[in-house]
């Protein structure tokens, strides 16, 4: 259990980094709205598309599965 939580952490830290240097090096502090708004809901879409399954995962192995 302690290397799937392990694997989620990494996971996520690994996708919020890409995130914020697409971000970073697009400038997207200066975009419209919008583009804002997109870009929020697409690194929220992959964080969840990360955790859900590793969470899944986890509670498989807390009920013994």
């Amino acid at each position: 259990m302690r290397r799937q939580l392990g694997l989620l952490i990494g996971l996520v830290v690994a996708v919020d980094a890409v995130f914020f240097g697409v971000y970073a090096l697009a400038g997207l502090g200066r975009a419209a709205p919008g583009v804002k708004l997109g870009f929020t809901v697409l690194w929220t879409a992959a964080t969840l598309a990360v955790v859900l399954p590793r969470l899944t995962r986890i509670r498989e192995l807390r009920r013994g599965l």
